[in-house]
């Protein structure tokens, strides 16, 4: 009586806590497919969760849906070698602590393309998992208010796994933990909190994504030897809109990429971190943003060559009382640079130089921000350069500034074509 009193207890918790998957036709389906096989279901909406653990193809291209029933996650795969696709996915349960998703992956050399992902609390969530591809993938969460939804990818301890062509709406994060030789391209990515985040993850690549309307597009937290390229980064806005933010990070290379009509396109906090490692903005447009580059403080090891400077409401600010003067300024061009080209050699004659008047009050308390922009301000700032009553602070200078923009943003300086930059 004692021993059945705990086999009960035990079932109880099991039921209760671990959220067995249900049995149900596909599973059978997959159960009953010998390795290295095609497993093409009939059409139809399948109520149930599934596990895959061998490598066969599951391909739902008759019209296959998988529906969760609103418990636990919908798809674990934990396989090497497998295919996952042609599906839609949908109904994970809502537990944060068990991350419910809508497909959870610990595997290597797997494929999960063409699939479509909507009403799970978790996207995928990918664990201790290398040389996987994912691929045309949308994940669509749902309509819940942004502090209740989960991540879209959640990517811990997995390296060299491939992310390309997907398609993200809605979701919290695209988060990579601890994970190397990671590569992110042609991802479209758009009304989330961070648009990708790395946290301790070196060595990956984020090539030629569009991300937008998130509070922040990309932000690397103690992240090392990152390279950005070709990335478009639009309407990061709001009290802490960024488009590209660095934490203690080293070694980027954030090269051809456009920061667009965020609040700030770039953001340095102590960056780099390593004093051997630096950072190297190269080649990119930073346009009609709030600042065009923002750092916490006086701090060293950026270099910024060729990038071009368009129509930001302030194009270099330091908060507190530092300047920018120890970073690297060298060919980028400034559409507010004042200097001619004599010698036409496309470079200015004279210094570009930014200096601090009254905008050293927004700077220097953050709360004056509010009025950035106004009349009285404005005024302000008119008079301290014309008869400066304090020692104005010289911020920036570049010795040779560009005369003219890169190619790609000569287009921007039209009203008409800005606005199409800014979609």
């Amino acid at each position: 009586m004692r021993f059945s009193f705990r086999i009960a207890f035990r079932v109880l918790l099991a039921l209760m806590f671990a959220g067995p998957v249900s049995a149900g036709p596909l599973q059978d389906m997959i159960d009953a497919a010998p390795d290295g096989t095609d497993v093409v279901p009939p059409a139809g909406v399948y109520v149930e969760r599934i596990v895959i653990n061998r490598n066969i193809v599951l391909d739902g291209r008759n019209g296959v849906v998988i529906d969760g029933g609103g418990e636990g996650t919908v798809v674990v795969m934990e396989s090497n070698g497998a295919t996952l696709k042609n599906l839609t996915i949908r109904n994970s349960g809502r537990l944060f602590t068990k991350i419910d998703a809508g497909i959870h992956l610990q595997g290597n050399y797997n494929v999960l393309r063409d699939l479509r992902i909507e009403s799970t609390l978790f996207g995928i969530n990918v664990k201790r998992s290398n040389n996987n591809i994912f691929r045309r993938i949308t994940i669509d969460p749902g309509n819940s208010p942004l502090q209740m939804r989960g991540d879209s990818l959640r990517i811990w301890y997995s390296n060299d796994n491939m992310f390309e062509d997907n398609i993200i709406r809605g979701a919290r994060d695209f988060v990579i933990w601890y994970s190397e030789g990671n590569i992110l391209q042609r991802n479209d990515i758009s009304d989330g909190r961070y648009g990708i985040h790395f946290m301790y993850a070196h060595n990956n690549k984020v090539l030629d994504n569009h991300v937008r309307d998130c509070v922040v597009g990309v932000f690397l937290m103690y992240a090392n030897d990152i390279t950005l390229r070709g990335n478009k980064i639009v309407r990061s806005w709001g009290a802490s809109g960024v488009g590209i933010g660095f934490k203690e990070s080293s070694g980027a290379i954030v090269e051809s990429n456009d920061f667009i009509g965020n609040a700030t396109g770039i953001y340095l906090d102590p960056s780099p971190w390593n004093p051997d490692e630096h950072n190297y903005f190269t080649d990119n447009v930073i346009a009609y943003n709030g600042k065009g580059v923002e750092f916490l403080n006086d701090w060293t090891g950026n270099h910024f060559t060729g990038n071009s400077f368009l129509s930001n409401f302030t194009q270099v600010s330091v908060k507190g009382r530092g300047t920018s003067m120890r970073h690297d300024w060298s060919g980028n061009h400034w559409d507010d640079y004042a200097g001619f080209d004599k010698d036409a050699d496309g470079k200015g004659d004279v210094p570009y130089e930014i200096y601090n008047y009254a905008d050293r009050l927004w700077m220097e308390v953050p709360h004056a921000s509010f009025f950035r922009g106004s009349l009285a301000l404005a005024a302000l700032d008119f008079v301290e350069r014309l008869a400066p009553f304090s020692e104005p602070r010289l911020l920036l200078r570049e010795a040779k500034p560009l005369m003219a923009p890169a190619k790609r943003a000569e287009k921007l300086q039209a009203p008409k074509s800005a606005l199409e930059m800014l979609q």
